[in-house]
């Protein structure tokens, strides 16, 4: 990836393709067209083209592109074909959850360390592993080879946790936090806000409620206009 630009919509895209691509080979499917991938990733085939050809993937006319070759391609892109190690800090709800989460490993990341800034977690066995302080940090990345770290904190030590994390040397930070984080140049933030998703899916639920409503209204005047509702008879 050093030797070519990817743009970042498209790096975003990849684990979708490779989410539908590991589904169809599961099925054993060999071969699949832009057409019937893009469905399966919700995007259009001429977007696929295009984010395949940086990666050099064309295809074949008339055939497709190979599955298997292309789960090759977009993991090595991303980094897939080594294991990384990550710390989990903030070990609530949330970081039960994600320590728990047995998708990490069969995708290649490692959760070497839970970290916690609450002394009454200190200890506690989470997923087969110590909960230790987020004042050892430093120690467990050097000791694990960490350089990813997931942040499920409250939101008012977000920012102390991840200069922390920065000062240790991790390089790259899941955010799970609703707090907007100021790390220094070479440090890679992704952001995760679940509150920002649902609000989201309000905007669209609210559309579709008075797009219905306007359907049935329409649909309504129309039939009063074909067979008009009879006046109740007089006195």
């Amino acid at each position: 990836m050093a030797s070519r630009q990817i743009p970042e919509a498209t790096v975003a895209r990849l684990p979708v393709y490779l989410r539908a691509l590991v589904d169809m080979a599961e099925r054993g499917t060999h071969t699949v067209s832009s057409d019937a991938l893009a469905a399966a990733a919700g995007v259009n085939s001429a977007k696929i083209r295009k984010d395949f050809s940086y990666l050099g993937s064309y295809g074949t006319r008339g055939v497709g592109y190979d599955v298997d070759y292309l789960i090759h391609q977009i993991s090595r892109e991303l980094g897939l074909t080594q294991d990384w190690s990550v710390v989990i800090v903030g070990i609530g709800n949330l970081g039960h959850a994600l320590a728990n989460y047995g998708g990490f490993a069969e995708r290649g990341f490692r959760i070497a360390a839970l970290l916690d800034t609450d002394d009454g977690k200190v200890g506690e066995i989470v997923a087969g592993l110590e909960v230790g302080h987020v004042d050892d940090v430093e120690r467990w990345v050097k000791e694990e080879d960490i350089s990813i770290g997931i942040l499920a904190v409250p939101a008012a030590v977000a920012q102390d946790v991840a200069d922390r994390l920065c000062a240790s040397g991790i390089t790259s930070i899941l955010n799970f936090t609703p707090r907007v984080l100021t790390v220094p140049e070479g440090v890679t933030v992704r952001k995760v806000d679940l509150s920002i998703e649902l609000q989201i899916l309000s905007f669209y639920e609210q559309r579709r409620v008075a797009e219905e409503s306007v359907r049935v209204g329409t649909a309504r005047r129309r039939l009063d206009a074909v067979d008009p509702p009879v006046p109740p008879p007089g006195p």
